[in-house]
């Protein structure tokens, strides 16, 4: 897995551009002998924490929650606050890009579009066979992207203000070329050409990017699901992590049976993806397959019954009923920093700091259960 965190200054809460000393003080990742590693991200008011490889959820939580709580304690020593949003609540001053060469390209194809693009993800790669079955698998997974999203919502503030949205990083990301759910793809060598073409066209730095939910592991003989907004708490990214990989062996499954992938109309992917960044679970979703408006607490009941049997099969289908449950009594991210805003800019900041290094929010921003 890959997470992105937003560094904030502790005072004004506002984005800090201190990565790089961040990640000099931090040094190496607690576990980057299984592969794990501490990285930049596009802006100098984020970091980046990659786990290694993980075969259980337990190992995965350990990783997940080692990074965090090292990125933490070095950025309160710096004067700043880890947190774990999609979003920065407040914009501060104009973010200045990391070094390197491709960030520099990056800053320049896209100009003021990405000038205030301090968006955070969670990633989640699952390993498979090739990249032939990287992109078969790819297509089962389309119409669950967007439960994904509501599931992950946590980005409801933009410059200061509530933008009615459960994900404002998704719809930033919206504004790039090639975003939301892919396409259907017959082959690897389809999805190649595709990429290809978009970066002939000009509106790709290269065959390594791409802003679609899902895709192919660059370099990587796994599947790679960007849905999410940056979880708020390590659960949550566990949480996220299950369900994918209960995707990934689901959707394999059905492949060695020989059923192909449905192919959902992409507007209405498109629909799907808008609803779950406008309302996360609080609302509507769009179920692909019947093509109509349903609550969207259904469609993640669903998403857990379609992969019910491969979580059986791994040993996680009670862990991820739990949390599960946990979030939907809790509520989203997006839910949760709402919540805090009622009592200030101050109070959504305590509130997300404390979360990143705690597997659940403090009981002052939880629902009563």
């Amino acid at each position: 897995m890959e997470e992105e965190f937003l560094l904030l200054d502790a005072g004004s809460a506002e984005p800090a551009a201190l990565a790089g000393k961040v990640l000099s003080v931090a040094g190496e990742h607690p576990w980057r002998r299984s592969g794990g590693g501490l990285h930049r991200e596009l802006f100098q008011t984020q970091v980046e924490a990659a786990t290694g490889t993980c075969t259980t959820l337990a190992e995965l939580r350990g990783h997940l929650h080692g990074a965090r709580v090292l990125l933490a304690a070095v950025a309160r020593d710096e004067g700043l606050e880890l947190v774990s949003a999609g979003t920065p609540m407040l914009a501060g001053a104009a973010p200045a890009l990391s070094e390197g060469e491709r960030f520099r390209r990056i800053g320049e194809m896209y100009g003021g579009v990405i000038a205030d693009y301090q968006s955070c993800g969670c990633h989640v790669h699952v390993g498979v066979a090739d990249r032939e079955t990287a992109v078969a698998v790819m297509n089962h997974l389309r119409p669950w992207l967007p439960t994904l999203l509501a599931l992950s919502a946590n980005s409801p503030f933009d410059r200061g203000r509530d933008t009615g949205y459960a994900s404002w990083r998704m719809v930033q990301q919206s504004r790039f070329p090639g975003s939301g759910v892919p396409p259907w793809f017959d082959s690897a060598a389809a999805y190649e050409r595709q990429v290809d073409r978009l970066v002939d066209c000009g509106v790709l730095v290269d065959e390594a990017m791409s802003f679609w939910l899902a895709r192919p592991g660059v370099g990587l003989p796994t599947v790679e699901v960007r849905a999410a907004d940056a979880a708020g708490t390590t659960d949550e990214a566990v949480l996220q992590a299950a369900l994918t990989r209960g995707l990934v062996s689901t959707a394999e499954a059905a492949l060695r049976a020989g059923r192909e992938a449905p192919r959902a109309h992409e507007q209405v992917c498109a629909a799907a993806v808008w609803n779950a960044a406008r309302h996360g679970l609080d609302g509507p979703g769009v179920d692909v397959f019947e093509e109509r408006a349903v609550p969207a607490v259904q469609l993640l009941d669903r998403l857990v019954g379609h992969v019910s049997g491969a979580l059986a099969d791994s040993g996680d289908l009670a862990e991820v009923e739990d949390l599960v449950a946990r979030v939907r009594r809790m509520g989203t991210g997006a839910e949760r920093q709402r919540r805090a805003a009622m009592r200030g800019p101050r109070a959504v900041l305590e509130m997300l700091s404390s979360q990143t290094v705690w597997e659940q929010p403090p009981r002052t921003y939880r629902e009563s259960a």
